[in-house]
């Protein structure tokens, strides 16, 4: 492509006045005999490779740079997947251990409160062993008896009222126990 001497000069004059050039690959095509315009035009091409290399540059470099967001945009979706299986399992192991320490404390509640029951009524078996073998011996002996007929009398009411007693405590806190 061949440009006359006016365009050319007004080319020239833009350039130095507004630094306007041209540029792409028009360069490649213009043809001149005017030396002021060829090393004109070759300034421009000049310039226009560079400029081509610096977008190459930045392109690549924006290209690496979401390469690496996508990247680390992958590593981080994982850890939050990771962190979820995590937080699920050890909520599943929290709730374990919960209902082993409260299986635990149930089975100890209830051998504590076997062990109250045996030693109570084992008490009250003493006692009213001891205090018949007392009485019987009261009246073989042929002694007055009267002050122990009543108060072995007594003493079975109170026991037998007692260990009842002793027994609705201890199933009514089983039963509060077990209803929490």
């Amino acid at each position: 492509m061949i440009l006359s001497n006016d365009t050319a000069q007004q080319l020239l004059n833009l350039w130095k006045t507004k630094k306007v050039g041209l540029e792409g690959n028009v360069l490649k095509v213009i043809q001149t005999t005017d030396e002021e315009f060829q090393r004109y035009i070759d300034e421009a091409k000049q310039r226009d490779q560079e400029t081509r290399r610096k977008r190459l540059e930045i392109t690549k470099q924006v290209q690496s740079q979401n390469k690496d967001l996508i990247e680390s945009q992958a590593d981080r979706e994982k850890l939050m997947i990771d962190l979820q299986e995590s937080l699920a399992q050890s909520e599943m192991l929290k709730n374990a251990a919960v209902e082993d320490l409260e299986s635990l404390q149930k089975r100890t509640q209830f051998e504590l409160i076997g062990l109250i029951v045996k030693v109570a009524l084992s008490v009250i078996g003493a006692v009213c062993i001891l205090t018949t073998i007392l009485y019987l011996y009261v009246i073989s002996k042929g002694l007055n008896s009267t002050i122990i007929e009543t108060t072995w009398s007594n003493l079975f009411g109170i026991i037998l009222t007692n260990s009842f007693s002793i027994i609705g405590t201890i199933m009514g806190v089983k039963h509060m126990a077990d209803k929490k």
